[in-house]
């Protein structure tokens, strides 16, 4: 499962990310040549930032490569660090499953309404849907932290390490 979301995820964030690039080379190589911009290119942007960005929210969750404050963790003793690891990922758990849902729920308003972006009309529905099922995958990520500590095989992040 962990080498499903890895490579789902991993694989949506790299090709959003290659196609900013892309849009930016000739956007901005049409602007300084052509003296003309491709239309929406800003738009299209901030739509493939999100991706970006939802979709790494997993990876980052799985690899416990978020920015962490341990400077007192030397500190505390094993059964602490370890009672803080489940609490952190369960509080983690929570937030992003209920983000998940609340952005859930504003997808569905938005397809009823059918919001769309300004210029380029392209729906936003399935953007916020995507960002509630990757939240919520992210949400179910540190559930699984929390409750299996095999779950996560690096010492290093639990703080349990010798």
């Amino acid at each position: 499962m962990k080498k499903l979301v890895e490579t789902t995820c991993g694989l949506l964030a790299a090709v959003a990310l290659f196609a900013i690039m892309t849009l930016t080379f000739f956007d901005v190589g049409g602007r300084k040549l052509l003296a003309n911009s491709i239309t929406g290119s800003l738009e299209m942007t901030e739509l493939l930032m999100v991706v970006v960005i939802f979709a790494s929210l997993p990876l980052v969750s799985l690899k416990g490569e978020h920015v962490v404050f341990d400077s007192l963790d030397g500190l505390l003793p094993r059964t602490a660090r370890a009672v803080q690891r489940v609490l952190i990922n369960l509080l983690c758990a929570a937030a992003m499953l209920a983000l998940g849902w609340l952005m859930w729920r504003t997808g569905g308003e938005f397809l009823e309404t059918g919001e769309t972006t300004a210029q380029l009309h392209i729906l936003k529905a399935p953007f916020i849907y995507g960002m509630g099922v990757l939240c919520a995958l992210t949400g179910l990520i540190h559930l699984a932290l929390a409750l299996w500590p095999g779950f996560d095989n690096s010492a290093r992040h639990s703080g349990d390490a010798a």
